[in-house]
């Protein structure tokens, strides 16, 4: 008997399923431009510097992720390959359609990341083989993505599953590891670092005590595991043995920091141009903490130069405590204000800048000082609501010291149109 899958069908009792979207970004893109498909397609990241994600045929040339596009730039001229710059937009749209379609087959999934999602199959009546089919038919026929399925009694097992379906082309996509009588031998064939939280830090330490696979680990004693490394990596030992140690987290955990920062697209010389990516960067940054209804404690703001040039290392960085938790842009790009001449140098080519906030409290809870001027910042507010609906769908209004021009901004030379956000870039039927 094969490690395929056997078919099973009832009450399902407590079931994983992991969908994974194949090659997400490159399938995004493909979705609207059919040309690319059947051809080798990478997509860049931030300045088009490095491939982060490669479709089956890129991947077929020995395309590595991660790897500096200069680096393999002839090699996908040579094969007439699809070159294309990161388009956020697009992908984070897409993925929310995804999202809302796994929505309508379950009320129990968690969003693990912007292409994956555990859902529970408990309670559900059929064969779970059967559904993990329909959610792929369904995911492809009503966004244009191809995902992979895959199910299991937990977690650990379920990205297992998918990693399987992913690598075994006569399972097109589905595969249930409840009902397969091969799980000691798929294990055996997961290399330790694969398994789900452990990762390569982890597995360096593991394998010179002769744990080299998911199967040499399923079978280590939890205990050991968890006096010698921790109580996480105890639990993926039990979750190998089909035990659930990690449940559907379908509440997202409250963020302790929000960053947001860039790359620019040529080397930033003058306090004036440092200052307007840091606003830009701090007016982003500030909408997000408003969407989560949370308030900053402290602001930091830091910039750098290129690790590999000829001129040492720098990055210098600057905080600012403010006396109340804050979520206003205006009061944050004034302290910002304050922080940049402790940043900026003179001498030095700035080739990526950012800002951090930190200390996060919820809105509602936070406590304001003796002195606060509670009438400012209750109209600081009312401010900021109008501001965030005005740039709700589009920025429209913007701090005059984000610039205009922006000579500095991350460069996408190779980005496809905004298809489903913007009226002007909807694709023309003819």
């Amino acid at each position: 008997m094969g490690c395929g899958n056997q078919r099973h069908s009832s009450v399902i009792g407590p079931l994983f399923a992991l969908v994974d979207c194949n090659n997400f970004y490159v399938s995004c893109e493909r979705v609207f431009n059919p040309k690319l498909h059947r051809r080798p397609v990478v997509v860049l990241s931030n300045n088009d510097g490095c491939v982060v994600a490669r479709s089956e045929e890129a991947k077929a040339l020995g395309i590595p992720m991660g790897i500096p596009y200069f680096r393999v730039r002839e090699l996908l001229e040579d094969h007439q390959a699809a070159v294309l710059s990161s388009n956020y937009t697009l992908y984070a749209d897409m993925s929310n359609r995804v999202m809302q379609t796994l929505a309508t087959f379950t009320p129990s999934f968690e969003i693990y990341s912007i292409d994956e999602a555990f859902l529970s199959l408990q309670g559900l009546s059929g064969d779970p083989l059967t559904i993990g089919r329909r959610i792929r038919r369904t995911v492809l026929q009503w966004t244009g993505i191809p995902v992979s399925v895959g199910i299991a009694p937990t977690k650990t097992l379920a990205k297992i599953a998918n990693h399987w379906a992913k690598n075994h082309p006569d399972l097109e996509g589905v595969f249930d590891i409840s009902r397969t009588e091969c799980l000691p031998s798929i294990l055996e064939q997961i290399d330790i670092e694969k398994v789900w939280g452990i990762g390569r830090r982890l597995s360096e330490k593991l394998r010179p005590l002769g744990i080299r696979t998911a199967w040499h680990l399923a079978q280590a004693n939890a205990g050991w595991i968890q006096k010698r490394f921790s109580v996480s990596a105890a639990r993926t030992v039990l979750e190998l043995r089909g035990q659930v140690c990690f449940r559907l987290e379908e509440s997202p955990e409250v963020n302790q920091n929000i960053m947001v920062s860039r790359s620019f697209g040529q080397p930033v010389r003058t306090i004036e141009h440092l200052q307007e990516a840091v606003s830009t960067y701090l007016s982003r940054a500030a909408e997000k903490l408003r969407q989560q209804k949370l308030c900053a404690q402290i602001l930091t703001v830091f910039a750098r130069n290129s690790p590999f040039g000829s001129a040492p290392f720098c990055c210098p960085s600057a905080s600012f405590i403010f006396e109340t938790a804050t979520q206003s842009t205006l009061e944050m790009m004034k302290a910002a204000q304050t922080l940049l001449p402790r940043v900026y140098r003179p001498n030095i080519a700035f080739h990526k800048a950012g800002v951090l906030l930190s200390g996060l409290v919820p809105a509602d809870k936070v406590q304001p000082n003796l002195f606060d001027n509670v009438s400012v910042r209750r109209r600081d507010n009312r401010l900021m609501q109008v501001l965030d609906r005005l740039n709700a769908a589009r920025k429209q209004v913007f701090f005059a010291s984000e610039g205009i021009r922006q000579p500095w901004r991350t460069s996408f030379r190779c980005k496809s149109p905004a298809f489903t956000t913007r009226w002007s870039d909807l694709p023309i039927v003819s």
